[in-house]
């Protein structure tokens, strides 16, 4: 095997994946220095960007800071607006005389679980009698209900009142990303289209050619190619592991819908509202909705599911084009194979439920850039490490998503399918079995990087309505005055900060005038 020391990281493919991972691998190697590792990303001029509308998640606030992007240009600049909970709409079974049905999957709780749980004495009935169990425990499911904004204008960038993440444009978000990186943090852009992939005689990609830029060599490649996986998968070989006969959708429209005022809502949540073979998403940007329907071609025709998602934007629909996205789900058997880590699409896909994409980007730019290999000597542990990490992850990300079809009460052909015990993973069913009478605890999240925390897990199970008995261990739970003043906090802090926060659409508007104080 050649030893090599690397000193170019080649990024092939741009859109959130290449771009947000090109930033972060620039700003951990200081690449605005000649001397440092340099970073290069490739990026087909014939591929556009075009944004749906994504979710994210806390984390990008983070992200967003450390690599010193401003919070009032990135929210002007992307369209993007506050998402506090992902609202699920009629998950736990179909309407009942015509009465919708829902639950929130929080950002913020008002009390660490951890320090004190309060849903035993909710499941238990001392609190929350009669309320839902994000009411119980937290004031942001009224929050999102009035379409109130998670901060002040007056609080500085990235600081919030409540925990929140966005909704933003992908398209414009690359461009933003693009921009910032390589005038600031020292990333290369190519614009060619990549024809070849060498491999050297080890079988670590050497080199690849373009038809506009020519051969372009590296150390380190990183595969951000989509669907088509060029590199990891087309070159290295690496088998693509489907899902289908556990997430059983496959398909997705999506329609770009315009406000049609000019003081539009702008929902504070991702909703998220169940149909007979799928679900639709509707997320609020600061300019439209971006809105979709996920389902299965196997339980209904795409005409159907045009109509479906017609009739849920409405008259408005009529005049809006819709455009029919296939979708591969699962992921690679490696994510990292000799020289070549791949990012986005091209390592894994799974439905956007819980707007788990970007994230998991997020993720992989972060361990990338912190476990980077210097050489090829050191690679093969950090890929051996990387591969049992991000499989764990989308093992446990492909439970969550499983998890909300499992429990739901709804009786249609494709719901009923996903009930189906051949399509659950038993990991699921192993953990739903112990907390049929047992707390969710922490031991049963014994990784610190589980995508989904126990806060996660209560809001979905308590919302669906799962059936948890602890009766027989009641008398463990007795420390009911506490829960009592932990829960009439929830409801003074409810009453006293709904009467302060601004709707999503008001904060916006004096963001695009005044912008934030920078932190």
């Amino acid at each position: 095997m050649t030893e090599q020391v690397i000193k170019q990281v080649i990024i092939v493919g741009g859109g959130t994946a290449g771009w947000l991972t090109a930033a972060k691998l620039a700003k951990r190697f200081n690449s605005t220095d000649p001397s440092a590792i340099q970073v290069t990303l490739i990026e087909s001029p014939d591929i556009p960007t075009i944004g749906v509308g994504e979710g994210t998640w806390p984390t990008m606030r983070k992200t967003l800071a450390e690599l010193g992007i401003s919070e009032t240009v990135f929210l002007k600049r992307c369209n993007a607006s506050f998402k506090q909970a992902t609202k699920f709409v009629n998950w736990k079974q179909a309407p009942q005389n015509g009465i919708n049905n829902h639950y929130y999957h929080l950002f913020t709780s008002m009390f660490d679980s951890n320090e004190f749980n309060l849903a035993p004495y909710w499941n238990l009935g001392d609190i929350g009698q009669n309320e839902s169990y994000a009411d119980s425990i937290s004031v942001q499911a009224t929050i999102c209900e009035l379409g109130l904004a998670p901060k002040l204008i007056t609080n500085k960038e990235f600081e919030g009142i409540q925990n929140y993440a966005y909704h933003l444009d992908a398209g414009l978000f690359t461009d933003l990303l693009r921009e910032h990186a390589t005038s600031t943090l020292g990333v290369k852009h190519i614009s060619a289209n990549v024809t070849d992939v060498n491999l050297d005689v080890d079988g670590y990609i050497a080199s690849i050619n373009t038809d506009k830029a020519g051969v372009i060599t590296g150390g380190f490649f990183v595969d951000c190619t989509g669907f088509k996986s060029l590199l990891i998968g087309e070159a290295l070989g690496i088998p693509f592991k489907k899902v289908n006969d556990t997430l059983l959708t496959d398909h997705a429209l999506a329609i770009q819908v315009p406000y049609e005022t000019d003081n539009p809502i702008i929902a504070s949540s991702t909703i998220s509202t169940a149909q007979e073979a799928g679900w639709t998403w509707d997320i609020a940007l600061a300019n439209r909705r971006g809105t979709g329907y996920v389902y299965s071609s196997a339980h209904t025709s795409h005409d159907r599911a045009e109509q479906i998602l017609r009739e849920y934007i409405g008259p408005q629909a009529a005049q809006l084009d819709a455009r029919l996205i296939k979708m591969n789900v699962g992921y690679r058997e490696k994510f990292w194979h000799k020289n070549c880590f791949a990012v986005g699409l091209s390592a894994a896909f799974v439905e956007p439920l819980e707007a788990s994409a970007i994230f998991l980007i997020e993720a992989s730019g972060n361990m990338l850039s912190e476990l980077f290999p210097r050489d090829r000597a050191s690679m093969e542990l950090v890929e051996k490490q990387v591969n049992k990490s991000f499989k764990f992850r989308w093992n446990k990300t492909i439970d969550f998503i499983k998890m909300h079809y499992y429990l739901s009460k709804r009786d249609e052909p494709f719901w009923q399918d996903n009930k189906n015990l051949n399509t659950v993973p038993d990991s699921l069913l192993e953990l739903l079995a112990r907390w049929k009478h047992q707390l969710i605890s922490n031991y049963d999240f014994d990784n610190v990087y589980e995508p989904f925390p126990l806060d996660s897990y209560q809001y979905v199970l308590y919302g669906m309505g799962f059936e948890q008995d602890l009766s027989f261990n009641k008398s463990a739970f007795n420390k009911q005055d506490i829960a009592k003043q932990h829960y009439a906090k929830v409801k003074a802090v409810t009453e006293q900060i709904k009467n302060q926060l601004p709707s999503n659409q008001e904060l916006l508007k004096k963001v695009s005038q005044y912008g934030f104080h920078k932190l």
